[in-house]
């Protein structure tokens, strides 16, 4: 079952090999506006926008490059 999903979202990355990366950086764009909109809040004191945008640059990187 985990074997055919990957190997799904393998196939659907491969044609697509730069959106996890744009997904990545976006969300490291929301981050930086929820610094400013809710500078006291959960999602700015943790900045958890920021390191799982991050882990999916990255991710999307080594991905695209393997594929």
């Amino acid at each position: 079952m985990i074997s055919k999903l990957l190997d799904r979202l393998s196939e659907y990355l491969a044609h697509r090999k730069g959106l996890l990366p744009i997904l990545g950086l976006l969300m490291i764009l929301v981050n930086l506006l929820i610094q400013f909109i809710f500078p006291g809040g959960f999602l700015a004191t943790t900045n958890l926008f920021l390191h799982v945008g991050l882990i999916a640059a990255i991710f999307g990187l080594m991905l695209a490059w393997a594929l």
